[in-house]
């Protein structure tokens, strides 16, 4: 078990744009926190109102929107114009080469959680697809979001990764048990839990290794939380 803290995290402050990374990320390189198996990038951002990512291109990666306040507007070389908001979450798989932007049109601050993972296969087809999920599905159990193989509903990346949201209460807690082949990374997206037993608070995250087990307990607020699921 080993612990990020969010204050130790690349930042970077473009004025429209603040962001927090977790793994090394354009000009910030820490050789220590590269990636953690396939999960190459976890970037926290905060995006001013009225501004938002011009169009950029994207290669051979899969990339997941968790969008935690406002609303933002995507607009990418396949066609798409969508809307994104929290409870929805979003995944394009780069393949060949895509460009998309992000703008943030409202009056609000939005913040949203963006990972990428590397994926199984190169050369394939650019896709995307989004999909919005019932808040309760989430309390007090990891509920899967993404996957490689569709379960329960998840949308699909080209990558054998498992992405699962929860939201848990105070009182209660959750059990991961990792397989001989399987990495973890949890990230603390808003308030503060206990992973056997350390604190954790917002924007902190903890990597796992394969056959590491996890405690975590919600004590006096919500806490919400994403983990992954990687091949090791």
């Amino acid at each position: 078990m080993r612990i990020r803290r969010a204050a130790h995290r690349g930042h970077a402050d473009h004025g429209w744009l603040k962001t927090w990374h977790t793994f090394s990320f354009a000009s910030y390189h820490d050789p220590q926190w590269v990636q953690h198996g396939g999960l190459r990038v976890l970037n926290d951002d905060l995006i001013a109102p009225h501004s938002g990512f011009p169009t950029h291109p994207h290669h051979e990666m899969e990339i997941i929107t968790y969008p935690v306040a406002g609303e933002l507007t995507h607009t990418d070389s396949m066609g798409h114009s969508q809307k994104i908001r929290p409870g929805e979450v979003q995944v394009m798989s780069a393949g060949t080469g895509l460009t998309h932007g992000e703008f943030n049109r409202g009056d609000a601050t939005a913040r949203i959680i963006q990972s990428w993972v590397i994926p199984n296969e190169r050369g394939l087809r650019p896709r995307y697809s989004q999909k919005q999920f019932d808040p309760a599905g989430r309390v007090n159990r990891l509920r899967p979001l993404v996957s490689g193989d569709g379960r329960e509903g998840t949308l699909v990346i080209g990558a054998d990764a498992l992405l699962s949201e929860s939201l848990l209460e105070p009182g209660h807690s959750l059990d991961v048990k990792l397989g001989s082949g399987r990495l973890g990374w949890l990230q603390i997206v808003n308030g503060m839990l206990t992973a056997n037993g350390e604190a954790l608070a917002a924007g902190d995250g903890l990597a796992l290794s394969a056959g590491e087990t996890l405690e975590l307990a919600a004590h006096e607020a919500d806490a919400q939380l994403l983990f992954f699921e990687l091949a090791a």
